[in-house]
């Protein structure tokens, strides 16, 4: 396809109702000279609202998905013909799990049903994670317990369709369109890869599916067949869901047997120390600062490579705020699946309780 669709031929003109949007809008908006937040992504659209396929960032990336990545204006009119936004999906997106204080985030994941569960998924599938760890260098316990965190080992894997929920976060939530914009191209170009209607797939209400929760650029890029046939199936197969996990973890560098993280207390002794926490996961400090600002013996860190400074939250009216851990490559591993301290810890500390 060489020539760029347009409006006219793609679609029909699609009534919205642009004015109550705008009034919408100005009503949350303060008064000159006050100061208050923006308005909410939820609060200027309504729930089943149509998308307009008239707005100029619809019709660049229908004219990229006709000129890159060769669909046809009917395939196009096919998917996108009737979207409708979910409001219920911006809410949650900006009241999501990870920004809980870390006492009532992990009681959530670390339970005993989900313990129990995984004891019985690692003795199920010994075999399985036998070959997983001989060929992906990762520890079978933080695999199984990231399956279990994401979808209760594969039995809760989202009630939004996806196709819907990627439209919803391009077209209305302006703070990461962008960021979805790729990942709607990246779930059409899987779907026609694996033969998936686009329409009905199911996942979270940040559209990740299957039983890894991959969101679908993830899935392109780490997804892999472990069952011996050729489709990358992470909705079925326990074995490529597995797999699948494992690999992400080791191109995220992996250590097999190697520390994930190591309590350093309750304080923090050095004013470096304060600050990498403060920074957040990215942050890293050497090892050996923490061995001397706390003293404690500490596991070596495979390479000598760094470590991130995570303080957890306690619940209130204890001595202490904060539990503080030093949290090893291994642990920045699990920070690159989902970008939170918190989930990073949980897993951890699931991981930790299947072990035993």
């Amino acid at each position: 396809m060489t020539d760029q669709p347009t409006s006219r031929c793609l679609f029909p003109r699609i009534a919205v109702c642009l004015a109550a949007a705008m009034l919408l809008t100005l009503t949350h908006w303060p008064a000159q000279g006050l100061a208050a937040d923006p308005p909410l992504a939820a609060d200027l659209v309504q729930d089943g609202q149509t998308i307009d396929l008239q707005q100029e960032k619809y019709r660049r990336l229908f004219a990229e998905l006709t000129q890159k990545h060769q669909f046809s204006a009917n395939e196009l009119q096919s998917i996108f013909q009737g979207q409708t936004i979910n409001q219920k999906v911006l809410v949650l997106m900006d009241k999501q799990w990870e920004a809980k204080p870390y006492y009532r985030y992990a009681p959530m994941f670390v339970t005993p049903d989900n313990i129990r569960d995984g004891k019985e998924q690692l003795q199920r599938h010994k075999a399985l994670l036998d070959r997983i760890e001989a060929n992906f260098g990762v520890d079978r316990e933080v695999v199984v317990a990231i399956w279990g965190v994401e979808t209760r080992y594969g039995t809760r894997q989202g009630a939004y369709d996806a196709l819907q929920t990627l439209n919803t976060l391009f077209d209305a939530y302006p703070r990461r369109s962008d960021f979805f914009r790729k990942q709607l191209i990246d779930f059409l170009l899987l779907c026609r890869e694996s033969g998936r209607d686009p329409h009905g797939v199911m996942g979270s209400y940040a559209a990740a599916f299957g039983q890894t929760q991959f969101i679908p650029s993830s899935y392109r890029e780490y997804a892999v067949s472990f069952d011996g046939d050729a489709r990358r199936d992470v909705w079925n197969s326990v074995p490529d869901v597995l797999a699948s996990i494992a690999n992400y973890l080791k191109r995220c560098k992996w250590t097999l047997d190697a520390p994930v993280y190591q309590d350093i207390g309750f304080t923090l002794n050095d004013p470096l120390l304060a600050a990498a926490e403060q920074k957040g996961r990215k942050e890293r400090v050497a090892l050996e600062l923490v061995r001397k600002a706390q003293q404690l013996a500490l596991p070596a860190s495979p390479q000598d490579r760094p470590v991130t400074i995570v303080g957890l939250e306690l619940e209130p009216g204890g001595p202490y705020e904060k539990r503080y851990v030093a949290g090893y490559p291994n642990f920045q591993a699990v920070t690159e699946w989902n970008h939170s301290n918190r989930y990073a810890m949980a897993v951890a500390e699931l991981a930790e309780a299947l072990a035993r």
